[in-house]
């Protein structure tokens, strides 16, 4: 029964790993950081996989991109997008996703936590993606968050108010 339950797992990772990528084709370009969907996809799979595979899905999306596979934010891939000016972004989904699993594993399956657990998410992807941002392009910090955090914040509480709705759904198909 638990090599069964493995493999389901598997296959909930690398279907979150194909939503997360699908998540980048829709994205608008917006200075040195695109808005896209890929975080969306990376809260609901640490809501709905937890810490563990959660970070397997992330890091299959972040592998098979690294690869060259063009499925990253404007159908882009290759490992030199882990060295411009998204790769913290990208490198900070792993923690983010193990943070909001770790979270909404320990906090009541309420919206209020899923609520937090996604934020602090968010807040993490943001500390890995910011500061990169700032070495990578010279930006002084006023100017990196102005590009790179205060414009994507109104998207994200959009994005984290959708996943309660989306993941309360998915949570009877996904059996963890």
């Amino acid at each position: 029964m638990k090599s069964i339950n493995s493999i389901r797992m598997m296959v909930y990772a690398s279907l979150f790993a194909a939503l997360t990528a699908a998540g980048a084709f829709l994205a608008i370009p917006f200075g040195p950081v695109p808005i896209a969907l890929q975080n969306l996809f990376v809260f609901v799979a640490g809501l709905l996989l937890g810490a563990r595979w959660g970070v397997w899905s992330v890091a299959i999306y972040l592998l098979t991109g690294a690869m060259g596979l063009p499925i990253f934010a404007g159908g882009t891939g290759g490992i030199a997008k882990f060295a411009g000016p998204t790769g913290g972004y990208l490198l900070g989904y792993l923690p983010a996703v193990f943070v909001i699993g770790v979270l909404s594993e320990k906090l009541p399956k309420k919206p209020f936590f899923s609520i937090v657990a996604m934020t602090v998410g968010a807040l993490t992807v943001y500390a890995c993606g910011v500061p990169w941002l700032k070495a990578v392009t010279g930006m002084a910090w006023p100017k990196a968050l102005s590009a790179g955090l205060y414009p994507f914040l109104p998207g994200d509480a959009l994005k984290i108010v959708a996943a309660v709705p989306i993941t309360r759904m998915l949570k009877d198909f996904i059996r963890t």
